[in-house]
C-alpha cells in the first residue's frame, strides 16, 4: 500500500469554494490561502445564530502507546463514513505542532485513506495560526522585561516571573535560560525559559474564546507573575492584552480544508491534552454544529485526559452537549498494556490481550459512568489481528453493554467506516448530554481528589503542605470557582496498577 504522503499528493483535491458551499458558506465569507484551505470570516459565524444545532459526537482512546490507536484517522474515517450514509457531517481536528512533526510521533492529518488534506501544509505553517500566537505570548514576554527595565512602576519581583517564551519546536537547550545578560542596554538578568506554543496559556485561552471581545477578557487576565509582597501582576496591568489581541484576531478564524473524500474538516487551534486541554478551538466548534447535523471531534491522548478536560473544562465554561462517544482501540496497543513487547505485538497473544483489557475497561467506564455518555469502541483493524483476539475483545465489552466495531477506514476511507458510522447515529438516540467529574463549588483540592480518585483510579491522594498552600492561595486570589487542568503523562502502560487484569489501589 501507498504511503500516507503518496495517497495525500495523488488525492483529488477540489477547490475551497467547492467545499464551502457543500456547507453553505459563500465565497464572500472565505479568506482564501490558495485554492485548498481557507478561513472563515468571523462576519460569517455572526449570521448563524438562529440555526439549530447538530449532534456532537466526541472521539477518544485507551492510554497511548508506541504502538499507535488512530484516534485522527477514526475521525477523518467516521466523518467520510457518516457523509456516505447520507448525514450531513463536519470533523474539527486540531492543528498539528511542529514539535510531535519532527519528532517521533509525526504529523497529524490522519493515515492511509482517512486523511486532511493538503497533509503537507497543515502539518507544517498551514495558516500562520501558531506563529500568531507565539508572537502574542512573545510580545507580552518582551512587554513583561521592559516594563521591568523602565522603572517597573508595577514592582515586579524579576524572581517571580511566571510568564515564558515559546517556540513551536521540541528545543531542550531552550528549556531553562538566562536572559538580560550583556550589560544594562539588554535589561535586567534573570531566569526564563522556552515552552513549545501548544502549550502556551494563550493556546489555551485563543481555543477557549468565542469571540474577539472575550479573547482580549482572557488575554487580560493571564498572570504573569507577582510582587515582592506577593500581588498577582496580570497582562492587563501592563495593558499588553489589546496588542496581544490584534496580533490574534486573524488567526482567530477557523480554517476550512476537506478530507481525500472531499469532505469539509475544520483545524483550528492545538492545545496539547497532557499540559492543556487538549481540543480544537470553540469557534470552530460551534461553528461546525450550526453548518452540519453531525460534528465529530476528538480529545488529545486517551479518555483520561483529553476526554475529561473536553467535558470539565470545554463543555462547562461552553455549554456543548456532546451526545455520544468513540473510545479507540487496537488489538496490538491493547496487547502492549498487557506486557507485550513493541517487537511481538504483531504475533496473537491472547493472554496478554486479556490483561491489558483492563486498560479499555477503565476508560470504558469513565465515559459511560463518569462522564455521561453512551460510547462505541473502535478497533482499527490490522491485517495480523487474529479472530480470536478479537472475539476476546468482544465478549469482555459486551459484558459491560458496549458494542465493538471493527473499523477498516484506514485501508478503505469512509466505506470502512460505515459500520461504526452507524453505531454512532444510533447511539446519538441515546444520549442526554454530559456529566461532570466535579462541581464548580468544590474547593481546588475536591476538584484534584475526585479526577485523580475517579478517572485515574486513585485510592486516596496526597500532596505535600507546600502544595496544598498554593491551592488556598489560589483560591483566596478568587480562582476557586475555576475548573482545573490537570498536567499528567499520557502513558499509564507500565504502572503497576494498571496491570495483571485489575487496578489495584494506588496513591
Amino acid at each position: 500500500m501507498a504511503s500516507d504522503i503518496e495517497i495525500a499528493q495523488k488525492a483529488k483535491v477540489e477547490r475551497i469554494t467547492t467545499i464551502a458551499s457543500k456547507i453553505d458558506i459563500s465565497e464572500e465569507f472565505l479568506v482564501p490561502y490558495g485554492h485548498d484551505k481557507a478561513k472563515v470570516s468571523l462576519d460569517f459565524l455572526n449570521t448563524l445564530h438562529d440555526k439549530k444545532e447538530g449532534n456532537l459526537i466526541l472521539v477518544s482512546a485507551i492510554s497511548p502507546t508506541p504502538a499507535g490507536e488512530g484516534k485522527t484517522t477514526t475521525t477523518v474515517g467516521l466523518g467520510d463514513g457518516l457523509n456516505r450514509i447520507g448525514k450531513k457531517t463536519l470533523i474539527c481536528l486540531r492543528e498539528p505542532s511542529l514539535g510531535p512533526v519532527f519528532g517521533v510521533k509525526g504529523g497529524a492529518a490522519g493515515g492511509g485513506y482517512a486523511q486532511i488534506v493538503p497533509m503537507e501544509d497543515i502539518n507544517l505553517h498551514f495558516t500562520g495560526d501558531f506563529s500568531a500566537i507565539a508572537l502574542a505570548n512573545n510580545l507580552l514576554a518582551a512587554m513583561i522585561d521592559n516594563h521591568i527595565n523602565h522603572g517597573n512602576a508595577l514592582q515586579i519581583d524579576s524572581r517571580r516571573v511566571t510568564w515564558k517564551r515559546v517556540v513551536d519546536m521540541n528545543d531542550r537547550a531552550l528549556r531553562d535560560i538566562a536572559v538580560g545578560l550583556g550589560g544594562p542596554g539588554n535589561g535586567y538578568t534573570r531566569q526564563d525559559g522556552f515552552d513549545i506554543v501548544v502549550a502556551s496559556e494563550v493556546m489555551a485561552i485563543f481555543c477557549l474564546a468565542e469571540s474577539v471581545d472575550d479573547l482580549k477578557t482572557r488575554l487580560g487576565q493571564i498572570v504573569i507573575g507577582s510582587t515582592r509582597e506577593g500581588k498577582l501582576i496580570t497582562a492587563k496591568d501592563l495593558n499588553a492584552h489589546g496588542a496581544m489581541t490584534v496580533l490574534l484576531k486573524d488567526a482567530l478564524q477557523p480554517n476550512l480544508v476537506q478530507t481525500l473524500e472531499n469532505n469539509p474538516a475544520f483545524v483550528h487551534g492545538g492545545p496539547f491534552a497532557n499540559i492543556a486541554h487538549g481540543c480544537n478551538s470553540v469557534i470552530a466548534t460551534k461553528t461546525a454544529l450550526r453548518l452540519a447535523d453531525y460534528v465529530v471531534t476528538e480529545a488529545g491522548f486517551g479518555a483520561d485526559l483529553g476526554a475529561e478536560k473536553f467535558i470539565d473544562i470545554k463543555c462547562r465554561k461552553t455549554g456543548l452537549k456532546p451526545k455520544a462517544a468513540v473510545i479507540v482501540a487496537t488489538v496490538r496497543a491493547l496487547k502492549y498494556h498487557g506486557g507485550v513487547d513493541v517487537k511481538e505485538l504483531n504475533s496473537e497473544n491472547c493472554e496478554a490481550l486479556e490483561k491489558g483489557l483492563v486498560n479499555l475497561e477503565r476508560h470504558v467506564h469513565n465515559v459511560m459512568e463518569n462522564y455521561g455518555l453512551p460510547c462505541v469502541v473502535s478497533i482499527n483493524k490490522f491485517t495480523f489481528d487474529t479472530a480470536k483476539e478479537i472475539e476476546i475483545i468482544k465478549t469482555r465489552m459486551s459484558e459491560l453493554g458496549v458494542s465493538v466495531v471493527l473499523a477498516e477506514h484506514w485501508a478503505k476511507g469512509g466505506e470502512g467506516a460505515e459500520e461504526l458510522a452507524k453505531e454512532v447515529v444510533r447511539l446519538v438516540d441515546k444520549g442526554s448530554g454530559p456529566k461532570f467529574v466535579y462541581d464548580d463549588s468544590d474547593s481546588l483540592w475536591e476538584k484534584v481528589t475526585k479526577v485523580a480518585t475517579k478517572i485515574y483510579g486513585a485510592s486516596n491522594v496526597t500532596a505535600s503542605s507546600k502544595v496544598k498552600k498554593q491551592l488556598s492561595d489560589w483560591e483566596n486570589a478568587g480562582f476557586g470557582k475555576y475548573p482545573i487542568c490537570v498536567a499528567k503523562t499520557q502513558s499509564l502502560s507500565r504502572q503497576t496498577h494498571l496491570l495483571e487484569g485489575s487496578f489495584r489501589p494506588y496513591s
